[in-house]
């Protein structure tokens, strides 16, 4: 026992331990690269198919397309540079997401839809800010135009919100209740 913990204290000064030496023998063989981004997009594709079902059921068929599609979208550097631009941004992302739900929890009442509709908001912020810095890691030019102009896309937004909001306040009443001035008399 003290010569595995011996070892596991030697091995992580000296390198990056037994899990991180694990790590990068995966990433040398393509697991990270290929396998898991593979898989992915395997199982994407079974599911779309099998929630469809185009071939009335033939699972046989649904795995060759999506093995196919799935080899298919590997072929080019684009899906891995894509995934792990992405996952780890994702990964960010829902840890903020997390700590926020915490922290909601305790100090606040959850049950009130406004609360919830902050959260949801935060939420889709938090999502479009993954996808932009993906996007715009990896080249793509519509991170970069989201990157240069997001200053006016969040001012159209807060300003339709508080158009949507003075509209939204404004409770018509009864029209049944509504008495002409003529008839008040």
């Amino acid at each position: 026992m003290f010569e595995e913990m011996l070892f596991f204290a030697t091995s992580s000064l000296f390198s990056e331990g037994v899990i991180g030496e694990m790590f990068s023998k995966w990433e040398s063989a393509g697991f990270f690269n290929y396998l898991i981004p593979f898989l992915i997009i395997f199982a994407l594709v079974f599911g779309v198919l099998s929630k469809v079902d185009p071939f009335k059921g033939n699972r046989t068929v649904y795995a060759i397309i999506s093995v196919s599609v799935g080899m298919m979208a590997l072929r080019f550097e684009m899906v891995p540079l894509f995934f792990s631009q992405i996952f780890p941004r994702v990964g960010v992302g829902l840890a903020v997401i997390l700590a926020l739900f915490i922290l909601a929890g305790l100090f606040i009442d959850t049950k009130n839809n406004a609360v919830n509709y902050v959260l949801l908001g935060i939420g889709v912020i938090i999502f479009a800010m993954v996808i932009i810095q993906s996007t715009a890691a990896v080249g793509w030019q519509s991170g970069q135009w989201w990157g240069d102009n997001w200053q006016m896309i969040v001012g159209a937004i807060f300003l339709f919100i508080v158009i949507a909001v003075i509209v939204g306040s404004n409770t018509k009443k009864d029209p049944k209740e509504y008495k002409p001035l003529y008839a008040q008399a």
